[in-house]
């Protein structure tokens, strides 16, 4: 059964590491017959959320105009969410965090999803990625009937396209012929 799948990627460059494996897991999952698109978070505006819980009142619509409401549409309409970020300091970047904390506005209304998430660091190890994978764990958690269903570990890359030609790229691509 084809599904939709919304890849979320976080990368800030273009081309970037975890952005092309974005691109692989599309490969994947297109190639298995399933409608995915791609939203490059940095190319959207997406103000950081103000708590002002205008949200609240008036059916999850964000007092901010910016390019949220479309994300949150799509995400809404996914069958699976994929969320890739490179590790910042161990945790996620900024551009994910911001889609991440701005989709208060309709949290409640993100149910029954299937994850999978993206991580790459500069560093050689899992365990730099523990604190991106609770970051990205803990807004699934919130949501009801989440489920993860695959992790990829971009490991041991810093300079764009490092990423090529290593296993990750291959994983990228299988798990998404896996969804």
């Amino acid at each position: 059964m084809s599904k939709k799948v919304l890849i979320l990627s976080g990368s800030p460059r273009k081309g970037g590491n975890s952005d092309l494996l974005c691109d692989e897991f599309l490969r994947g999952a297109q190639e298995s017959g399933n409608q995915v698109e791609k939203v490059f978070l940095r190319s959207k505006k997406v103000a950081p959320c103000n708590a002002c819980y205008y949200c609240k009142n008036s059916g999850g619509k964000c007092a901010i105009p910016d390019d949220m409401a479309e994300i949150l549409d799509k995400m809404q309409a996914a069958d699976v969410i994929v969320m890739a970020s490179p590790v910042y300091f161990y945790s996620i970047g900024a551009q994910m965090k911001a889609v991440i904390d701005r989709s208060v506005a309709r949290w409640t209304n993100i149910p029954n999803k299937e994850f999978y998430y993206i991580m790459t660091a500069a560093e050689d190890s899992d365990t730099v990625m523990d604190c991106t994978l609770e970051c990205f764990r803990g807004f699934a958690a919130c949501l009801d009937g989440a489920q993860e269903k695959g992790v990829i570990y971009g490991k041991g890359v810093y300079e764009a396209g490092a990423i090529k030609g290593l296993p990750a790229m291959r994983e990228a691509y299988e798990m998404g012929k896996q969804v």
